[in-house]
């Protein structure tokens, strides 16, 4: 679970990010969250925008892929979420205590 302070610290790093996955209409599948998994291992911080022909809610969405990804939700603002989840091997992100 993460702190006030450590969801700020990656709301901060994820200003610049730009969203690296999309869902569409289709919603949440199997393959995508195999993506998903796969980005977050590989880049611990990761933004996905939900097109607007989608009827998903980001925070809802974020919230359901967090659990099924067994990752934290750090953020929704409009149609795009930030998830973050610690590298098993080689962690690049230092999160602050």
């Amino acid at each position: 679970m993460l702190t006030g302070k450590q969801r700020s610290y990656l709301k901060g790093l994820s200003n610049t990010m730009k969203s690296i996955t999309q869902l569409g209409k289709g919603g949440i599948t199997d393959n995508f969250v195999l993506q998903l998994n796969d980005a977050l291992e590989a880049r611990e911080l990761v933004k996905v925008n939900i097109l607007e022909n989608s009827l998903l809610d980001a925070k809802t969405t974020a919230r359901e892929l967090a659990q099924t990804t067994n990752s934290e939700f750090v953020q929704a603002i409009g149609n795009k979420f930030v998830l973050y989840r610690k590298a098993k091997e080689n962690p690049k992100i230092q999160i602050p205590k």
